[in-house]
């Protein structure tokens, strides 16, 4: 059976064949361990250790090439004791996922064995204090009771996280894995209880990757909740500057229009960086010679460039989305009216740099393949010289090796008629080879006088 990515979903026939497979490993096991308990011989125990070590290594192989999702369904179906066994084989970094897609009642049980695996709490509640933002550090469910927060920032929290909101601001929660799911339509909604909800991409550019990361915003209450998968330097840079800068936000809408500003900004950086490498670039492809190997390369970095400013070009346009949502609801002030509209001329101007880079792009792309195409020219013009050359030549090797002309120098010794016959050849194709060059030079002279 080929691997199944840990990320990838299984379909209900899979899944039934993994649970057949790790009921007849754990069958097996304890066949074995009876048949060795049962038996009277030397070195038992090494015995039953590598018994066991095998089946547990087949075991755990299993479990890793499975997702999450599965893993839970697997655990789900098993026996108590089994699920305890197989729990314990399941990768530390996994441990989390899996529990998240555990029942109440089972997740408590495998909580509670030796081997937990419990990711750090991610959740960092913000009050207002003296027009600053002032950070809360939460470690349970009573720190984030005792706040009064206008906004809470959540990185790919646990079920237990989520409960947390729910219990304490009365909130729920989307999963995670509803902030891609969730069609283009749906992405920017009201609910009957007022919460206004907005699923944003946020840039997320690293030297060596470039990607759009999904972001869910609830304003409830006065209060913006927001959850991601991973960190992102946008929030770090908004955290930075609230804490620093009194009188930047004052409520949780403030606190979401200084994120899709901030990340217009991001955005903006970012298109600067390709700017610098698009010069470096464009240096190399306007030399006068550029080899096949350095085309090569520029191509892979123009693609790279190009892949950035698509994504940067679709992140402005998902904020200019959802600037426009908040606007058309009604649902901000005069002065965040202002400030939004501030943001989309912001973005219209990041508009005209994503269409000016991708012109530029394109530029660069055609000249790079006309080098390469020139590259090729020249060889394939070389062998052409190479045989116009040696045509004449090949023609007076075939008259040289008739009959005839060994009759003809027959009273000729014959290293020496067919050393002259040699000599003749070679004349023939240098001066072939001077009267290509003399007519190709002849053209390179051409060409100059018109062009002055």
């Amino acid at each position: 059976m080929n691997p199944t990515p840990a990320d990838a979903l299984e379909t209900p026939e899979e899944e039934r064949q993994h649970l057949a497979i790790v009921q007849e490993l754990l069958a097996r096991q304890r066949r074995v361990e009876n048949l060795v308990h049962r038996q009277d011989m030397p070195r038992h125990q090494l015995v039953e250790d590598l018994v066991h070590k095998q089946h547990l290594v087949e075991l755990k192989t299993r479990l890793d090439r499975m997702p999450p999702d599965s893993v839970a369904r697997l655990l789900e179906a098993l026996p108590q004791d089994d699920s305890v066994l197989v729990w314990e084989m399941v990768a530390v970094e996994r441990g989390e996922e899996i529990l998240d897609e555990l029942s109440d009642a089972l997740r408590e049980t495998l909580s509670a064995t030796q081997h937990s695996p419990r990711k750090p709490i991610m959740l960092n509640a913000f009050e207002l204090q003296n027009g600053r933002l002032r950070q809360i550090p939460v470690d349970s469910r009573e720190d984030l009771a005792a706040t009064k927060p206008i906004w809470v920032d959540l990185v790919a929290p646990s079920r237990e996280e989520r409960k947390w909101i729910a219990d304490i601001f009365g909130l729920k929660l989307p999963d995670a894995d509803d902030l891609t799911d969730l069609e283009e339509s749906a992405r920017f909604y009201v609910e009957e209880g007022g919460e206004v909800h907005l699923h944003s991409a946020f840039l997320l550019d690293k030297e060596d990757e470039s990607r759009n990361v999904a972001v869910a915003f609830i304003l409830h209450n006065n209060i913006l909740f927001s959850m991601r998968d991973e960190e992102l330097p946008v929030f770090r840079l908004q955290r930075l500057r609230a804490r620093i800068q009194p009188g930047m936000v004052s409520e949780g809408k403030d606190v979401l229009l200084d994120l899709y500003a901030a990340d217009v900004e991001y955005s903006a950086d970012a298109l600067e960086d390709i700017y610098a490498e698009l010069e470096a670039v464009g240096r190399t492809v306007l030399s006068p010679q550029v080899s096949d190997d350095q085309a090569a390369e520029i191509l892979s970095e123009i693609a790279k460039q190009e892949d950035l400013n698509g994504r940067i070009r679709r992140n402005v346009l998902d904020t200019r989305r959802a600037l426009s949502f908040l606007m058309r609801g009604r649902l901000l002030s005069p002065d965040q009216h202002d400030d939004t509209r501030q943001i989309l001329r912001d973005i219209e101007s990041l508009d005209g740099h994503t269409s000016f880079l991708f012109g530029k792009i394109n530029f660069l792309m055609d000249a790079t393949v006309g080098f390469i195409n020139i590259n090729q020219n020249k060889r394939v013009s070389k062998l052409t010289t190479i045989s116009v050359v040696f045509m004449p030549i090949n023609i007076l090797a075939g008259i040289g090796g008739m009959s005839e002309y060994s009759m003809m120098t027959r009273e000729i010794p014959w290293p020496v008629a067919y050393a002259a016959f040699i000599l003749g050849m070679a004349a023939v194709g240098w001066m072939t080879y001077i009267t290509l060059r003399a007519l190709e030079n002849r053209k390179l002279r051409k060409k100059l006088e018109t062009s002055r």
